[in-house]
C-alpha cells in the first residue's frame, strides 16, 4: 500500500472523487505581476528611508561575486608565476590580493548582514502596516458581507498575507542583484567562449519550466482549499478553548472532533503530498540536467588549460564563474516562477481591498437631527439576508416616536433583531424605507446616526480587556475619562461587579491572558449594558439586555433604565413580558410580517398573539 501510494503521488495519480478543478496557469502568473508596482508603493509607504538603503546596499553588493573570483584568478596565476621563478620569491604583491579578497568578503558579509537587518525591521513594519490596513477596511464593510461564506475566503487569503510579504520585495531585489552579477560574470566567459553561455541558458530551462508549472500547482491547490484550511483552524481552536472546554466535556465531543479534524487534515496531506512528490521528482531530474550541462563545460575549460589556451588561473576563474553563473541564473528563473507565484498570492490581498461597503454615507449628508424632533417612520420595510430566498421581515409600518418606550415581542426569528440592524443601518431595507424626522436614513451621515444610538445586542462581545475598557468601547474615545466611565457603570450596576474585583477598573477580564478573571454571564451582562449607556445617545436599543440576570437583578436594572430613559426613545427586545409591560407600546412581529401594536392593556385586550404568549408564560410561574 505504501509503495502504492509513492506510486501515484510521484505520476500524479489522484483517485480523490472530489478532486479541485481551478487551476492557476502560466498566463494568469504573468499578468498577476502587474500588481508588484502597487505593492512596492506599499512597502515605500511603510518606511521609504529603509527601502532606498535596502536598494543601495544590494546594487553595492552585486559586485562582489566578479571581485572574488577576479582576484582568485589573479591570485592562483602570482602563485604558479612565483613557483616557476628562478628569482627569489617576492610575495609582496601575492599579500596584497590575499588581503584585498579578504576586504572584499569582509565588506561583502557585513553588508549582506545590514540588509538582513533591513529585512527583517521592514518586514516588521510592513505587517504591522497591513494588518492595521485589513482590519480599517473590514470595519467598512457591510454586515451581510460578514455573514457571506465566499467573504470569509477572500478575508483568509488576505489576512495571510499580512505576514511575510516583505519576503516577496527581498525575492524581487535579490532578483535585480543577480541580473547585475549575471551582467559582470556573462562579460567575462562571452570572452573567452561564448558557446559556454549558451549551454549555460539550455542547462536551465527546464529547471525554470518545471518550477514554474508546480508553483502555479502550488497556488491551486492553497486557493481551492481555503474553505477546508478555514475549517481546520475553527476545529483547532474549539477543540482548545475555554468558551467550549464545558460543553466538549460534557457532551463527550473530543472524539468527534478529533476524528473531524483528522480527516479533513489528512484529505489536504494527501493532495499536498501528491504535488510535492511530483515536485521533487521533476525537480531531481531538471536539476540533474543543469549539473550535466555545467560538467560539459567544466570539460571544455579543461581541455582549453591542457592545451595551454587559457592559464589556471583563467580555468579558476571560468569554472568558477560558470557555475556561479549557472546557480544564479538558474536562481533568477526560479525566482522568477517563485515571484509570480507570491504575485497571485498578493492579488488575494489586493483583491479583499476592491471590495466596497453598499451601504455608506451620502457625499452631502444632511444635518442630523439633535435632539431629535418627530422620530423613526418604518414604511413597508421589508428586508431579505443574501443568499436567501425567505424574507426577514415585509411589509412593515409604524413610527418609533421620540421619547416612546417601544418593545419588540415575537417567537425566536420573528425578525426582532432584524428590525433593530435595520435602525442603525447595519442593513438597508431590501424594499421600502425608514424615515427619520420625514427623511430617508440614508439621506443621513452613518458616523452620525451610529453616534445617536446606543445598543447592546443578546451577543454582545466579551472583550478580553480590562474593566475599564470593557465599558468605554461604548464610546471609544471618553477611554481616559474616568467619572464618565464609572458613571456608565453605576447606570447599568456594573460598579457593584467591578467593586469584587481585585484591580477594580484595572482588572483584566477574561482568563485568556495572565491575571485575568471571569465573570459569570450575569456579571458580564452588566458590563455590556454599561456600553450602552456610556453613549448619552438619543435612542437606546436593548436586544435581551437581562437574559442572563436573575429576577431581582433584572428588575433593578429596569427600575433603573425607567428613570436614565425618561426624554430619550427606547427599543426594547425581551422574551420576558414582565419587562415587555413597561413599554409604552408593544409591536408584534410573527415570521417577519407585524401582527399587533399597542399598549399591554390593549394588546391583552385584543385576545390576540402576544395576549396567547402572555398567558402561556404566565402558566409557567403557576
Amino acid at each position: 500500500m505504501p509503495l502504492l501510494s509513492i506510486w501515484s503521488a510521484l505520476f500524479g495519480i489522484n483517485n480523490n472523487k472530489n478532486s479541485r478543478s481551478s487551476k492557476a496557469n502560466f498566463t494568469q502568473s504573468i499578468k498577476s505581476l502587474k500588481i508588484l508596482p502597487r505593492f512596492f508603493r506599499l512597502i515605500w509607504q511603510t518606511n521609504k528611508y529603509y527601502t532606498l538603503a535596502n536598494i543601495f546596499l544590494r546594487v553595492l553588493t552585486s559586485v562582489s561575486p566578479l571581485l572574488t573570483l577576479y582576484i582568485g584568478k589573479l591570485i592562483i596565476d602570482e602563485v604558479i608565476l612565483q613557483s616557476k621563478s628562478a628569482a627569489p620569491a617576492n610575495l609582496t604583491h601575492l599579500w596584497t590580493l590575499v588581503a584585498a579578497e579578504m576586504a572584499v568578503v569582509l565588506a561583502s558579509g557585513l553588508i549582506n548582514r545590514i540588509i538582513s537587518l533591513i529585512d527583517s525591521m521592514l518586514g516588521d513594519l510592513f505587517a504591522n502596516q497591513t494588518s492595521v490596513m485589513l482590519m480599517a477596511h473590514a470595519a467598512e464593510l457591510d454586515l451581510p458581507q460578514f455573514e457571506d461564506a465566499e467573504f470569509y475566503d477572500k478575508l483568509e487569503r488576505a489576512r495571510r498575507q499580512t505576514i511575510g510579504r516583505v519576503l516577496l520585495m527581498s525575492d524581487i531585489l535579490n532578483q535585480f542583484q543577480d541580473i547585475i552579477t549575471i551582467v559582470f560574470l556573462a562579460a567575462g566567459l562571452v570572452v573567452f567562449n561564448p558557446w559556454l553561455m549558451l549551454l549555460l541558458v539550455v542547462a536551465v530551462i527546464p529547471v525554470f519550466l518545471s518550477e514554474t508549472y508546480f508553483n502555479q500547482q502550488s497556488y491551486s491547490l492553497v486557493m481551492n482549499w481555503t474553505a477546508e484550511r478555514r475549517e481546520l483552524d475553527y476545529l483547532r481552536f474549539i477543540g482548545a478553548s475555554d468558551e467550549t472546554a464545558k460543553e466538549i466535556k460534557i457532551f463527550g465531543l473530543t472524539g468527534f472532533l478529533k476524528d473531524r479534524f483528522s480527516n479533513l487534515a489528512h484529505q489536504y496531506y494527501l493532495a499536498n503530498r501528491n504535488l510535492a512528490a511530483r515536485r521533487a521528482a521533476w525537480g531531481y531530474f531538471f536539476n540533474a540536467l543543469g549539473d550535466a550541462g555545467y560538467y560539459v563545460a567544466y570539460v571544455v575549460i579543461l581541455l582549453q588549460t591542457v592545451a595551454g589556451v587559457i592559464s589556471v588561473g583563467d580555468l579558476t576563474f571560468l569554472a568558477g564563474s560558470f557555475n556561479r553563473l549557472r546557480q544564479l541564473l538558474q536562481g533568477i528563473l526560479t525566482r522568477f516562477s517563485y515571484i509570480a507565484q507570491q504575485s497571485l498570492y498578493l492579488k488575494d490581498f489586493f483583491d479583499f481591498f476592491e471590495m466596497k461597503p453598499q451601504i455608506t454615507s451620502p457625499q452631502n449628508p444632511r444635518p442630523f437631527p439633535n435632539p431629535i424632533q418627530q422620530g423613526f417612520t418604518f414604511e413597508n420595510v421589508g428586508f431579505c439576508y443574501p443568499n436567501s430566498e425567505k424574507w426577514a421581515i415585509r411589509n412593515v409600518s409604524f413610527t418609533l416616536h421620540v421619547g416612546e418606550k417601544l418593545a419588540l415581542v415575537g417567537e425566536n426569528g420573528a425578525g426582532k433583531t432584524t428590525l433593530v440592524k435595520l435602525l442603525g443601518r447595519l442593513y438597508d431595507p431590501s424594499e421600502g424605507r425608514i424615515l427619520l424626522d420625514g427623511h430617508d436614513l440614508r439621506e443621513y451621515s452613518l458616523s452620525d446616526l451610529r453616534n445617536a444610538i446606543g445598543v447592546i445586542f443578546q451577543d454582545f462581545v466579551r472583550f478580553q480587556m480590562l474593566a475599564e475598557e470593557n465599558i468605554a468601547v461604548g464610546k471609544i474615545d471618553q477611554l481616559n475619562s474616568a467619572d464618565v466611565i464609572k458613571g456608565a457603570a453605576q447606570q447599568s450596576l456594573a460598579d457593584e461587579v467591578i467593586a469584587r474585583l481585585p484591580n477594580q477598573y484595572r482588572q483584566m477580564l477574561g482568563k485568556r491572558f495572565a491575571g485575568g478573571v471571569e465573570l459569570s454571564g450575569g456579571e458580564w451582562q452588566k458590563i455590556a449594558l454599561s456600553r450602552a449607556y456610556m453613549r448619552n445617545a438619543q435612542l437606546l436599543i436593548l436586544d435581551e439586555p437581562t437574559a442572563a440576570l436573575d429576577a431581582r437583578a433584572e428588575y433593578e436594572v429596569f427600575q433603573r433604565f425607567t428613570h436614565l430613559t425618561e426624554g430619550k426613545t427606547a427599543v426594547l427586545i425581551s422574551h420576558r413580558f414582565s419587562t415587555v409591560r413597561m413599554a409604552n407600546r408593544i409591536l408584534v412581529l410573527k415570521k417577519g410580517q407585524m401582527v399587533e401594536i399597542g399598549s399591554h392593556e390593549e394588546l391583552l385586550a385584543n385576545n390576540g398573539l402576544y395576549a396567547e404568549l402572555f398567558h402561556l408564560q404566565a402558566k409557567g410561574y403557576l
